[in-house]
């Protein structure tokens, strides 16, 4: 059995957290900033594994306001959001640097994407393994154990291992249907 504990360096006041400091979970999520009475309060920011921080304005524990910057640098607009919408699927660095030439297509915002391990899926915040349920980091590190919703969402969208292309219907792809012959007379 493994003990899963959190961290906390800074301040104190009445045996509690209080003034600055650091707080990081077992998730390795790290909180850097000001505390009142053992709760987030003031200005602070989360710091996610996959490089990813909020940062926000916090009182008694809840955001107040904030904003996300995503780990490739984009910052998440509540309004006039218009990355990956639909109508505009290009990765968040080819928006930045451009689009590769052809035949040189980006599966991943990284270029060139990771080497997935056999038999698991990239599911954007880790590999995940079907066998055994498991998210795992990008470094190895345990992330959760996926829900029945998580796994079916993973098997049908997410980049595998192996050569295969996802959430493409075979009988209805154009690509892939039958030809078209015409007859000329």
């Amino acid at each position: 059995m493994e003990l899963i504990v959190s961290s906390y360096k800074g301040e104190m006041k009445n045996d509690k957290m209080d003034g600055k400091g650091e707080y990081t979970f077992p998730t390795e999520t790290k909180y850097v900033g000001e505390m009142k009475e053992g709760m987030f309060h003031g200005k602070g920011v989360l710091h996610f594994p996959n490089g990813s921080k909020y940062e926000a304005t916090w009182e008694n524990g809840k955001a107040k306001e904030g904003s996300l910057v995503f780990a490739d640098g984009l910052q998440y607009q509540e309004k006039d959001w218009d990355y990956c919408d639909g109508h505009d699927r290009r990765f968040y660095s080819e928006r930045c640097n451009g689009l590769r030439p052809a035949g040189e297509s980006q599966l991943t915002d990284l270029h060139p994407p990771r080497v997935i391990p056999d038999g698991c899926y990239d599911c954007g915040d880790g590999f995940y393994d079907p066998n055994t349920r498991v998210v795992s980091s990008y470094t190895g590190r345990f992330l959760r154990n996926a829900v029945d919703s998580e796994h079916e969402w993973i098997v049908r969208t997410c980049r595998k291992a192996w050569d295969e292309v996802v959430g493409v219907d075979r009988e209805k792809s154009v690509a892939t249907g039958p030809e078209e012959t015409s007859k000329i007379n």
